[in-house]
């Protein structure tokens, strides 16, 4: 039984992030991850609208954006959860996402035509104000800080 508040607080903090854990979200992070939580639902919630109701007109874009969801939200369980592995797989994935939405951006821009509907990385994301390649930029610069 502790015997001093301090202790209570103390075992509280280490219930919290479990051993071996390091907290990568606190100041400028817990932004960081308020982003990627907000991108995630507005990700899942077009892509499910697109690919349920809309598929067979842009297989494609709608794909690209399921698939955007998931990086998105594996980046913010991973920045949540924490710890080294976490850390290392969340930076990885940040990159992959850059690299889609340079990939995908560019190619909205050579072959319009290629993209009859939007996708979360169309024109570099434009219709969500840029911050789809903002975010990953952001996010490995968190994590190679936090490091």
């Amino acid at each position: 039984m502790p015997d001093t508040d301090a202790d209570t607080a103390k075992d509280a903090g280490d219930a919290a992030a479990p051993a071996g854990r390091t907290k990568l979200v606190s100041g400028p992070g817990v932004l960081l991850v308020w982003l990627y939580g907000v991108i995630t639902v507005g990700a899942v919630s077009r892509s499910a609208y697109q690919i349920s109701t809309e598929f067979d007109r842009a297989p494609l874009p709608y794909a690209l954006s399921a698939v955007a969801a998931l990086v998105y939200a594996f980046i913010t369980y991973s920045l949540v959860r924490g710890g080294e592995t976490a850390r290392k797989a969340a930076r990885l994935c940040c990159a992959a996402e850059l690299t889609g939405v340079l990939t995908v951006g560019t190619w909205t821009l050579v072959r319009p035509d290629s993209f009859p509907d939007a996708t979360v990385w169309s024109q570099f994301g434009m219709g969500y104000l840029f911050i789809p390649v903002i975010l990953p930029v952001t996010g490995m610069l968190w994590l190679r800080a936090k490091r």
